[in-house]
């Protein structure tokens, strides 16, 4: 392809193979980021690698190996699709490619090659609705240090978040109404969790997460007593952002909600986080708790709906051929 610019999707990464080895490699780069933990390196370090590594790899590949499919991690696979889908919307005005933050494909290999194709602007979409410095910034700063490492400076644009997004909420209204042709039930919206010291030195995660619920539910006409929110993953005894899923969970049986759908808008694609967190670990909860019925709501993926946003967001940063030769 002869595009002067690429795009890049990027997403948090995932074990290469269904190996412990892998599990444990992929976890070590992800918890080792300062900007994932924030710790002092000299008390964190000695931690993860002589207790929470060895212990955790083992659960971590039990966990994997319940949603790993026929094209490997479901992130990876729907990513893929996602970076095909918006190809194919994109056509020539730009390559399309996927890094991940931690694993592969790696910034640096994608950028290598970029940059020896002859590439001379990057738009870069990390695909986190809600900015946060653990997902978001640190994306920013690896890419920024990879493309430093090339000594390789292209033109840049950099879409840090879209959590009241117009086409993303229509996305998501669109999935959930879907969901309820059959059924309408009280909506459940998981986010994934952070530690509130995170919130406290000023995160905005949190904030664009009830601002993305709060536009979801009044974009499906819901009024407060059919939704709520929640904060999923915790890690650690610290602290984290409430309410907590699970604590939502028995509230809604403790009301004699007995039937409820999850949906998680801070995940642009299936992951472990939904398929087996939400799909398996809550739903068993929800049902030991004297819930009778839970349903979880997949991920935007590759819906059309949602590639459309992508090609949305990253369009107007693109260069056609045509503009390029009349500069």
């Amino acid at each position: 392809m002869s595009a002067r610019t690429a795009v890049l999707l990027s997403n948090l990464g995932t074990p290469d193979t269904l190996e412990r080895a892998s599990v444990k490699r992929f976890l070590r780069e992800f918890l080792s980021d300062p900007l994932v933990v924030r710790l002092p390196r000299l008390l964190w370090l000695p931690l993860l690698h002589g207790i929470i590594l060895p212990l955790r790899s083992g659960k971590t590949l039990q966990a994997y190996s319940r949603v790993w499919g026929d094209e490997g991690s479901p992130l990876l696979a729907y990513s893929r699709r996602q970076q095909q889908a918006l190809q194919q919307k994109l056509q020539e005005l730009a390559q399309v490619d996927l890094v991940m933050r931690y694993g592969n494909p790696s910034y640096l290999s994608v950028l290598r090659l970029l940059r020896d194709a002859g590439v001379e602007k990057l738009v870069v979409l990390p695909l986190y609705p809600q900015y946060s410095v653990t997902t978001t910034a640190t994306s920013y700063k690896h890419l920024m240090t990879m493309l430093g490492q090339l000594g390789w400076k292209p033109d840049l644009e950099f879409i840090g978040y879209y959590p009241d997004n117009p086409a993303y909420i229509d996305a998501l209204a669109e999935s959930v109404r879907e969901h309820w042709q059959q059924q309408q039930r009280h909506l459940l919206m998981s986010f994934h969790g952070l530690p509130q010291a995170n919130i406290d030195r000023g995160d905005p995660y949190q904030r664009q997460c009830e601002t993305t619920a709060r536009l979801l539910a009044a974009r499906l006409g819901l009024d407060d007593s059919q939704w709520s929110i929640g904060y999923q993953s915790r890690f650690g005894k610290q602290t984290w952002i409430q309410p907590y899923t699970s604590d939502v969970l028995q509230q809604l049986v403790g009301r004699g909600i007995k039937a409820v759908d999850v949906i998680c808008p801070g995940f642009s694609a299936d992951c472990l986080e939904t398929l087996d967190e939400i799909e398996v670990e809550y739903r068993e909860e929800f049902l030991h708790l004297g819930g009778e019925e839970f349903s979880y709501i997949h991920a935007l993926n590759d819906r059309d709906a949602h590639i459309e946003m992508m090609r949305s967001l990253v369009e107007p940063y693109l260069v056609t051929e045509g503009a390029s030769d009349s500069e």
